[in-house]
């Protein structure tokens, strides 16, 4: 059966899972494969709760006679064809986002921008994924006009791959930084695979959104002899110019625009609040703005979308308890994301400030460098009172706290829980950090 076949399949039931504990009815469970289970052992209790279809690749869990299994080579290849095929359905645009940092928090504030105008279809999450991607791209419905589909990458060739399905029309990269060097083997690499979703715009003749400040974005870019750009950065040279006004503790930014669809020749300077904490957020609310008014939103309906966006998920989250304030960025971190946030929490106008960072993760043979890095930056602070989290923190040269998992932070906490401070909580997902708000 080809994807033509199964796709018409899909048209009639028009709902996917790829989990047997989630099977609606008419739904088509697709069998997929970890490293921990194979779905198509599962296939057959997925059709008896309630799903019309089962896509399986191994065949001895195919009954001899029902049609409702359908025997394929490769479980996740068919379903990202089958998300491709689905895509092909639909002339809209998609902007296509990737990077080291940034990437969730600029599709959302992107996805808020083009939402004062048009029904936007964007990823949930940080599906970002070989089977997040696919499960986006299914989402797609008529009533939709524009699309932000976010990609992520942790090894080489991983961009590559998921464009083909994504196909996107235009797209961006937040940055480039030293995160899951374990994969990608070196920075250098990092941006070969960031650059694929370059390669593809370039290709397909398609526009760039480029953070004109950022020096590797930017080389990147002229490497590739781009014909159709649209700028944003700190630079004036930009088609969408920015910069901080003030991070007490949120950022407040001003911009201004003198090519994109604003007045000539005096631009007008707009002056943005917004409810994200980090100075670093500038660049990602600078590519919403770019972007936005590429698509025909209005300076002020982009401006009152940037101002009622409120972060969630712990990123870039500020929360404030009975007995602290806590400035949550615990879902990931990576050498770059952390020296922007410690950096970030320097600048910010507010007194007793206090940090618990958690190890980052995936650094391979660097790791011990990078996590010595972050203690030395940490010294140069006037943040005094540090508390380091996890095994690689552990093995830093270093007066700051340390404590060996969350476990050890919880029972000091417990016995000495710190009082009317700002608190930065930072560091990979793994480390749980997440824990600890709850607690301070």
């Amino acid at each position: 059966m080809d994807i033509q076949e199964i796709y018409k399949i899909y048209q009639a039931h028009p709902v996917v899972t790829t989990d047997s504990r989630n099977c609606p009815e008419g739904s088509i469970f697709v069998a997929l494969k970890g490293a921990s289970f194979d779905g198509n052992k599962f296939a057959e209790a997925a059709l008896g709760k309630g799903c019309s279809y089962a896509i399986i690749d191994e065949k001895e869990y195919a009954k001899v006679g029902d049609e409702r299994y359908i025997l394929v080579e490769d479980a996740l290849v068919t379903y990202k064809e089958l998300a491709r095929e689905h895509r092909r359905q639909f002339s809209i645009p998609v902007i296509g986002i990737t990077g080291t940092n940034g990437k969730t928090t600029s599709k959302e504030l992107i996805s808020a921008v083009l939402a004062e105008k048009f029904n936007v279809h964007h990823t949930e999450a940080n599906y970002n994924n070989d089977v997040g991607v696919p499960r986006t791209l299914l989402g797609i419905r008529p009533e939709h006009e524009i699309a932000v589909i976010e990609m992520g990458a942790s090894h080489p060739g991983d961009i590559e791959k998921l464009v083909t399905y994504v196909e996107p029309t235009c797209g961006l990269i937040t940055n480039v930084g030293r995160a899951h060097l374990q994969g990608f083997g070196s920075f250098e690499g990092v941006k070969r695979t960031k650059g694929e979703l370059y390669d593809y715009l370039k290709a397909h003749d398609s526009l760039l959104f480029l953070n004109e400040s950022n020096p590797d974005l930017t080389e990147m870019a002229e490497q590739r002899e781009f014909d159709r750009i649209i700028t944003y950065g700190q630079d004036d040279t930009a088609d969408v110019q920015g910069n901080v006004v003030s991070c007490a503790p949120c950022l407040k930014f001003e911009w201004q625009s003198s090519s994109l669809n604003t007045p000539h020749p005096s631009p007008t300077t707009y002056e943005v609040q917004t409810h994200l904490i980090g100075s670093y957020n500038l660049d990602n609310m600078l590519a919403a703005i770019a972007i936005g008014l590429h698509f025909g939103v209005t300076p002020q309906q982009i401006n009152y979308a940037l101002e009622n966006y409120v972060p969630h998920n712990n990123r870039s989250q500020l929360t404030e308890t009975a007995h602290n304030k806590l400035i949550v960025d615990a879902y990931n971190a990576n050498p770059s994301s952390m020296a922007a946030a410690i950096e970030n929490f320097q600048l910010m106008e507010v007194e007793n400030k206090m940090a618990i960072l958690g190890d980052m993760r995936e650094l391979g043979d660097a790791s011990a460098e990078e996590h010595q890095k972050v203690v030395d930056l940490l010294k140069t602070t006037d943040i005094r009172n540090v508390w380091l989290v996890g095994e690689e923190f552990e093995k830093t040269k270093t007066d700051f706290r340390k404590f060996h998992d969350i476990d050890g932070v919880k029972a000091e906490i417990a016995l000495h829980r710190p009082e009317n401070h700002y608190i930065l909580i930072k560091g990979s997902n793994g480390i749980k950090l997440f824990e600890l708000p709850a607690l301070l």
